[in-house]
């Protein structure tokens, strides 16, 4: 299981790093399909996964280029860091199937929405 979950993060970072998405939407389904872990579970190890120092290298890429905006970044995290609380402490009373679902509704509207706008 080891070298499944290194590979695992391997590809996720990949991926991450080409498109710029979250590693949670690939780490959660990953971890509940390959793994068998339940929802609750799954999210909770995905933003272990995802704490700070993870993304530095890919951010400093994107940054040496201009791609990024320290200040809206700072911005961003300060929101994540309260907002991330909040939503954990209310997810650990949803159901694992109503979690579930929200993951799913919410992977479909936003891909939906990315596919149609121009």
């Amino acid at each position: 299981m080891t070298w499944m979950m290194l590979l695992v993060g391997l590809v996720v970072g990949v991926v991450s790093g080409v498109v710029g998405i979250g590693g949670g939407i690939l780490f959660v389904p990953a971890l509940v399909w390959l793994v068998g872990m339940d929802q609750h579970k799954a999210q909770g190890t995905s933003l272990g996964a995802l704490l700070a120092p993870v993304g530095i290298f890919a951010f400093l890429e994107y940054y040496r280029k201009g791609n990024a905006d320290i200040r809206v970044a700072a911005l961003l995290a300060a929101g994540f860091l309260v907002g991330g609380y909040f939503g954990a402490v209310g997810a650990q009373y949803i159901p694992e199937v109503w979690l579930r679902r929200i993951f799913a509704i919410t992977l479909i509207a936003v891909g939906g929405r990315m596919w149609f706008s121009r």
